[in-house]
């Protein structure tokens, strides 16, 4: 009976590469037999069709052919047509189900107990690897070419980075500070076997650094036989502030005051991230949209942690609900022009 690859993964026949993708993913993990340990021998077919289906509709001349000649097409059954077009000798080599897992997640197994030291992990699949060995595509010669003899051994390969994200407070960036992290990882003994080891990496987090800084641990990923381990990278994320908000090297602040403040001297106190008490006085007339700089105290630099950007303090004056006759005539006589 003909496959139907879409059916298999439930996507449109019009699907784009991220809905191929974003639907391998998902059954992928929903079919992987170390997910299924109760119902081995079913989810290993299943995983083995989803397999095949991404392999064929995620690669452009694979699917085209697909598309118009079938099953059959991939296996080159379908005498050219006409003037010659078809398949002819295009032969349907599949790649394993352990190479397209660990292309889409990153390597089978990694980091299932990735977290802070002491705090909750980060979450993660834990599978194990080489679930079905080279025979998973053995109803289209396996690991062997399109002529029956086995396959060069390819060049090692390196495996897609890890990404994972590492909020810090605000705090953390100004003054800078070290964060360890646990990971579980497999490794290839003296003896070639796999086995899973924990490591604690330390991250020197430098004062400045901002959202979006990467800072990498080549090959931390998992060992695998031909395969080189994907980088680990870690992305900094910054926490919101209760106080202070930051934009590029300077940050903002915004101080609630009176009428009566805002037209008088007002003086403006605050904690800086460091633990400093500044008083800031502004002697002027503040107006809705005034902003009062204060050179110095923004977040340090990264490329020289010993200057700074600015302190930026903005206000909302809060204006009185109501007034008396005799108020409002004070005001009145105080901003007429004598």
């Amino acid at each position: 009976m003909a496959i139907d690859y879409y059916k298999l993964l439930q996507v449109h026949r019009s699907a784009s590469d991220d809905d191929l993708k974003k639907s391998y993913r998902k059954l992928a993990m929903k079919w992987h037999p170390d997910k299924n340990p109760n119902n081995k021998k079913e989810a290993e077919a299943k995983f083995k069709q989803i397999s095949e289906a991404y392999d064929v509709l995620s690669d452009p001349d694979k699917r085209a052919i697909y598309d118009q000649y079938g099953e059959e097409g991939l296996k080159g059954e379908v005498p050219p047509h006409g003037s010659g077009s078809g398949p002819g000798d295009f032969r349907f080599n599949p790649r394993s189900a352990d190479d397209i897992f660990s292309e889409i997640f990153g390597g089978s197994g990694a980091f299932g107990g990735m977290g802070h030291s002491g705090g909750p992990p980060m979450g993660g699949a834990q599978f194990s690897r080489g679930f079905f060995g080279d025979s998973i595509f053995s109803a289209f010669g396996g690991a062997r070419g399109g002529g029956g003899e086995p396959a060069a051994a390819s060049a090692p390969r390196k495996a897609p980075r890890i990404e994972r994200t590492l909020v810090c407070s605000l705090e953390d960036l100004y003054k800078g500070t070290s964060k360890k992290m646990k990971i579980s990882r497999d490794v290839i003994d003296s003896i070639g076997r796999p086995k899973t080891v924990e490591e604690i990496l330390t991250i020197d987090i430098k004062p400045g650094w901002k959202k979006g800084t990467k800072i990498t641990f080549p090959e931390k990923g998992n060992e695998q036989h031909n395969l080189i381990p994907a980088d680990l990278v870690f992305i900094i994320d910054e926490r919101p502030h209760g106080v202070f908000k930051r934009e590029g090297n300077d940050l903002f602040v915004t101080q609630k005051l009176s009428l009566l403040e805002a037209l008088t001297d007002y003086t403006v106190q605050l904690t800086t991230l460091d633990g400093r008490s500044l008083t800031i006085p502004i002697n002027s007339i503040i107006s809705t949209d005034y902003e009062h700089v204060v050179q110095g105290e923004g977040m340090p630099i990264a490329k020289d942690s010993s200057k700074k950007g600015n302190l930026r303090i903005r206000f909302q004056i809060m204006f009185p609900m109501r007034l008396t006759a005799e108020q409002k005539q004070g005001i009145q006589k105080m901003l007429t022009p004598s």
